[in-house]
């Protein structure tokens, strides 16, 4: 074989190798990208209620309450705060797929007059193959019983609800709502409820993601109340979803919807504020605004 044969050989037997190489890597890659995780989108809609009696809730809510869940039915997950006398119609009303589940621990009693938490957990993700699951812890520290907006007479607390997707994604929810009185005694209780809520995730929560939202009761414009609210948020290592537009409408900012990522979830919030369609007519459906976060889970 001449030189001139061997040099052509040797050019075609390193083409071959790098176009080897090349495919390699290339299927690689396509095979890599198809084995990864895809990203499903949660939307949450957090809403206090107003679902006091009627004689107290001072307008009609068996007339509002069908509404919002016909309203509620866009929404992954609904976590509901102040459904206190008005539960029947949630699940008269709801899909019947939906799981509905209320904050209540039936080994924790309560005074005999005293309503439940107002708490309910609306979701559809058993649908698409999530587990779920709850529970409830009510909270230690109240403050007022015929004043500073009687607070006690409700187990006021908080939700726990762990969610693992199709894909594996573990998150936990938690859904909550404090005193709500202006005192000190009021604010003092809430500092404790705050710790005690810390405590809780702290011991729940280790590799999941985190989304801690519901009516906080801590004005955004107070500053003894704002502070309390950013070293809950520091402490747990959270960031806040919403982008705090209530007040454009007047809303006092009391609800909130803070997350974290955990050690193999990871969050995005893809859109988030207040749902505009929460109303009869132009008037509001609660005196909340219905908070709303739209999320990557991936």
């Amino acid at each position: 074989m001449s030189i001139l044969q061997l040099e052509r050989l040797g050019s075609s037997l390193a083409k071959l190798i790098v176009w080897l190489v090349i495919s390699f890597v290339s299927g690689f890659s396509v095979v890599s990208i198809a084995e990864e995780k895809k990203a499903v989108e949660l939307d949450i809609l957090v809403y206090n209620t107003h679902g006091l009696p009627t004689i107290f809730a001072k307008d009609n809510p068996r007339r509002r309450f069908p509404k919002i869940i016909e309203l509620a039915h866009a929404y992954d997950v609904s976590l509901f705060q102040e459904d206190f006398a008005h539960h029947d119609l949630i699940q008269t009303h709801a899909h019947e797929t939906l799981l509905i589940a209320r904050g209540e621990n039936a080994g924790v009693s309560k005074c005999p007059v005293c309503s439940g938490s107002g708490l309910t957990f609306v979701s559809s993700l058993t649908d698409y193959g999530w587990q779920v699951s709850t529970s409830f812890e009510p909270f230690e520290t109240c403050s007022g019983w015929l004043r500073k907006a009687n607070d006690c007479f409700a187990q006021k607390g908080f939700q726990i609800i762990d969610l693992i997707s199709a894909e594996g994604d573990r998150l936990v929810l938690v859904n909550t709502h404090m005193d709500a009185g202006r005192s000190e005694f009021d604010r003092s209780a809430r500092a404790a409820q705050l710790d005690q809520l810390i405590r809780s995730i702290e011991n729940h929560v280790t590799v999941e993601a985190l989304i801690v939202a519901g009516d906080l009761n801590l004005d955004w414009d107070n500053a003894e109340d704002r502070l309390l609210l950013l070293d809950f948020r520091d402490r747990l290592g959270l960031t806040r979803a919403e982008n705090g537009n209530q007040a454009e409408r007047g809303w006092t900012v009391l609800d909130y919807i803070f997350f974290r990522n955990g050690t193999q979830t990871n969050l995005m919030v893809l859109d988030s504020g207040e749902d505009k369609n929460f109303v009869s007519g132009a008037v509001p459906l609660s005196d909340h605004p219905a908070l709303f976060a739209r999320f990557s889970v991936y």
